[in-house]
């Protein structure tokens, strides 16, 4: 008995999956008819841009700017609360969402696009809070039928990508999404080692072959992981690329065409700097090498911080190296094959500092949206907090608000 309940229970199962599909793809049928898609090389260059969050910069002035075309909106995430619905940063629920849509509607009026970027580092993703692959999928296909979207990137990192049902939730969903979703650009993001990926990465790798789940790259993050420049970035990928061979049995040149490179423009987490000279390194390799992505986390950051280096400090909202307004998000144009538009750059303006908010102190517990000021600068709490120094990481609960 116990034998049949299982086979039992084994059926119902792909009885529901397979209603789950059928539901996804009518959801699919019955949103609006999105803008026409962009070349897939264009998702392949958008860099990440957090519309909510980290003082989102003006588009369509990017565009205008750069010659940009796409930019990969961050993060879809499951609800603070929990649940398996799809929240931007874990707080705003997609299903009712005007801000972002708002966005994505501007930056198409100009002839541009949008990928969306779900997981990323910390909050709880839906491949942990889902049920399963299927439950997943459908809590991704909302965000795909809400905004027409043409290009999604699965960025799996920590803590999620340690969790082994997650991780089987995710590339099980990726898979789906790309089955109904004809034409749909799928990029799959995680961690960079100096050996290429850690052990994590490989152990996502072999679930995707084991599910037979080929997306259009695997993208590493050559940073936070004691990198100096970009020699050691394009080491990095060429260990990648030795794993993506050994993995899937591809040669050298199939490899490269699904690997791709996901960097950070300035000073990193970890206090690593990366300049435009090593964004023009790491884009030749790519280009060279005939890789399918080059993507850098954040347009949100590509602007010039006040000092240049911001007292040695990490930020959300600029490099903290000196730089004119969206240098970086010009290797991307040109790894789309476009020639960014020339003319004397124009020089980033010192901001005016404002008042200093009361001083962070260690004891204190701050909540969500209280402000203090630490090392010259104000920042904003993103959540409950307590003795967690304001700075101290991109991914922290600090919103760097700027000099003061």
């Amino acid at each position: 008995m116990r034998r049949l309940h299982a086979c039992l229970s084994a059926a119902a199962a792909v009885v529901l999956a397979a209603a789950g599909t059928t539901a996804l793809v009518a959801a699919n049928a019955s949103g609006a008819t999105p803008q026409d898609a962009l070349s897939n090389r264009w998702y392949a260059a958008a860099p990440y841009l957090m519309p909510l969050d980290n003082d989102p910069p003006d588009a369509s002035a990017i565009m205008d700017a750069t010659g940009l075309k796409a930019f990969q909106l961050a993060f879809v995430l499951a609800p603070n609360g929990g649940g398996c619905s799809p929240t931007w940063g874990g707080t705003a629920p997609v299903s009712s969402d005007t801000a972002v849509k708002s966005t994505i509607d501007t930056i198409r009026a100009k002839g541009g696009d949008v990928s969306v970027s779900i997981g990323g580092y910390g909050g709880t993703k839906l491949g942990q809070a889902c049920a399963d692959a299927a439950s997943t999928a459908a809590a991704y296909q909302q965000v795909i039928t809400k905004y027409g979207l043409h290009a999604i990137d699965f960025d799996l990192e920590e803590p999620e990508y340690e969790n082994t049902a997650a991780i089987k939730n995710e590339i099980g969903a990726a898979k789906i999404l790309q089955q109904n979703n004809r034409g749909l650009y799928v990029s799959v993001t995680t961690a960079g080692t100096a050996d290429g990926t850690g052990w994590f990465g490989k152990q996502m790798l072999l679930e995707a072959k084991s599910q037979g789940f080929t997306p259009n790259n695997f993208s590493i993050m050559p940073f936070d992981g004691g990198f100096n420049g970009a020699a050691s970035q394009t080491s990095a990928l060429t260990n990648f690329n030795s794993i993506l061979q050994s993995t899937f049995g591809w040669d050298e040149a199939t490899a490269y065409a699904h690997e791709g490179f996901s960097g950070m423009n300035g000073r990193s987490d970890t206090g690593e700097i990366f300049t435009q000279s090593d964004f023009q390194t790491v884009l030749d390799y790519a280009t060279s090498h005939h890789m399918d992505r080059f993507t850098f986390w954040s347009i949100n950051r590509d602007r010039q911080c006040s000092p240049p280096d911001n007292g040695g400090r990490t930020s959300g909202t600029c490099s903290s190296v000196a730089q004119s307004d969206w240098d970086f998000a010009k290797y991307s144009v040109k790894f789309a094959g476009v020639t960014p538009p020339t003319g004397t750059p124009t020089p980033t303006p010192t901001p005016t500092p404002t008042s200093c908010k009361p001083a962070w102190n260690s004891s204190t517990a701050y909540t969500g949206g209280t402000e203090v000021s630490y090392a010259q600068h104000n920042w904003k709490a993103k959540w409950w907090t307590q003795n967690e120094v304001p700075g101290a990481s991109t991914w922290g609960p600090w919103q760097d608000e700027g000099a003061c």
